[in-house]
Parts: C-alpha cells; structure tokens; sequence
C-alpha cells in the first residue's frame, strides 16, 4: 500500500509517496517559513491533494516538530512553526476528499522508524536515535515497538540534565544534554575561541568571512575535513558527549544499536570515532555485558517522509 509522508519543518515541507519497502515514488515541497496557522495547514493540505492525484493513497503520515499528543492527533507545542494545541489531523483530514487514515507523528520519531524499519538498525528489535542538529532529537524503539510515552512526548533525550547548573537551554532548564551535543554547541564553542584567540580559529574563520558571528556549524564541519586541528577538537568534544550520553540511555535501555544522524553526523568519523570511544569509557559493567554499536543514520534528508508514511500503515 502506498502512503504519503509529510515532514514539517520550520522552512519547508517536504512530502512524497512511499511504498511498502520504504522506497519514494514521488515528492513535491512547499515554503512553510512564515506561514500563519490556517496557511500552513492549507499548504499540507495541498501537498498531499498533489501526490493523491497522481497515486492511490492508502494512509497519511505528518511528522512534525516539538511535542505531539499521545493520539497522533495534536501538535501540542512547536518552538518554529505557530502550532500550539493544534488538531492537525483533524485539520488535515477535513480539507482532503480522502477517506484514508491520517496520523501525525513526532519528527524525530519518525526519521528513527524510518531508521529501524528500512536503515541500519533494520535488524534489531531495540534501538536509540539521536538527531544531532540544532538541538538535540531522539527516538527510543523497544521490543520493536516506538516508545511514546503516556502523553506522547517521551524520548526527548536531549533534555535530560548532564551538567548540574550548567548551559541555559531553550527548554527553561540549565544543563540539557542538547546544550553538548548539538550543533548549537559546536557553534558556540568556535564562536568563542574565534573571538579571543582568531589565530588558532583561522580556518574556521576563513570559512565564515572572517566574523565570528557568522560562524555556522558546516564551517566547523568543513575545516574539520581539511585537517584542521581545533575543528576536529571541537567535533571530538560534542563526539565525546553523544557517547557519554548514550552511555546514560543504554543504562536505562540497553539499546542494540545507537544512530546518529542531523547535519553534525555530515562530520563522520570526525563525531562517531569520539562518540564510541566516550561511550565505551562510560559504559557501566563493561566486559560483562554486550555493547551497542553506534552507526551513522543513512536514511539521509528522506528519513521524516518514509518513516511518517510507513507509521501511518500502522
């Protein structure tokens, strides 16, 4: 059965057919950057009406940012899009000539699904998903099974307190995890050390004009990758937090498999290598139980699409 998966973003929503071995068949996009609420919704109606003309849909799958309510139903909150205790699916379902399911799922949950039913944790029966972009995403399959929680918002991973007191972090609390292992961290860090001391950040700064203030996270990536050695210490750092933090999770969970994906896994090795040696350092009871490997996501930018549309068949 074919379905259409919707991945919702804070500047565009890409949309395409998915068939049941998790291959796209189709895809259209639309702007969602400054969007009001009835806007963004007509433009998720519209994609959707576009791939239906063209294919026989059988179910719907929107993957959306921040907190979604334990009925796939409602977008609670979203910290870029105007959406708070939004009834998306109903909004959806009324502006389709479409009698077909309609479910609306976290985005990070579902580039995790689609990661666990057709990446590389397709062998395992539980798995940990971390998305290390902006902030700091995840996914928690067990048994087999998406862990959602009671209301619908477990796994948010990066919220878990490591540094007592420490960074302030959007969420209201100090110390998150995403306030480490993220790319807003990278970013802070090259910003700072480019700013008191440009010669050791010269590469960085070459990437950025020259301005500290417009350094982004792919600079740091980028100088990594031509060798320099403070965009590689910088990576290795917020490496050396996915694995200690992962090492938390697996005492709680005892993942098979630990994926990492978001635009700071573009670094590779550059972040994985510093990932699983932390994570082994911090592992409790090692060399008397078995460890999860950690590997790259390789869904790539398609991940939210197949993974919505494959939990919507559900």
């Amino acid at each position: 059965m074919h379905a259409i998966g919707v991945d919702i973003g804070g500047t565009k929503i890409a949309a395409g057919v998915v068939d049941d071995d998790g291959r796209i068949v189709a895809k259209t996009k639309r702007r969602s950057r400054g969007l009001g609420v009835d806007e963004l919704d007509a433009a998720i109606v519209e994609v959707c009406a576009e791939l239906a003309a063209e294919h026989e849909i059988g179910a719907i799958g929107l993957a959306a940012p921040g907190f979604i309510g334990a009925d796939q139903a409602t977008v609670r909150f979203t910290p870029n899009l105007p959406w708070r205790d939004h009834p998306l699916r109903d909004r959806v379902r009324a502006g389709l000539d479409l009698d077909v399911p309609v479910v609306v799922e976290n985005d990070a949950n579902a580039a995790g699904w689609a990661e666990f039913r057709f990446g590389v944790a397709r062998d395992v029966d539980d798995m940990l998903l971390l998305t290390v972009g902006t902030g700091l995403g995840g996914a928690v399959v067990v048994a087999g099974r998406l862990v959602l929680g009671a209301w619908g918002v477990a796994a948010e991973v990066g919220h878990m307190r490591v540094v007592p007191d420490g960074q302030q972090c959007g969420c209201g609390q100090r110390g998150c995890w995403e306030q480490y292992a993220s790319g807003t961290a990278l970013v802070r860090e090259a910003r700072a050390v480019a700013a008191t001391d440009p010669e050791r950040a010269a590469a960085i700064l070459a990437e950025a004009d020259g301005d500290p203030e417009r350094i982004k996270g792919p600079d740091v990536t980028r100088a990594a990758l031509a060798g320099d050695p403070l965009a590689v210490d910088l990576l290795a750092e917020v490496g050396r937090w996915v694995g200690e933090g992962s090492a938390t999770v697996a005492a709680l969970l005892d993942p098979a498999i630990v994926v990492v994906g978001g635009g700071v896994a573009a670094a590779g090795d550059l972040l994985l290598e510093p990932a699983r040696q932390a994570f082994g350092e911090h592992l409790s009871a090692r060399g008397y139980r078995p460890e999860a490997r950690l590997e790259l996501a390789s869904m790539g930018n398609d991940a939210g699409i197949v993974g919505a549309a494959d939990l919507a068949r559900l």
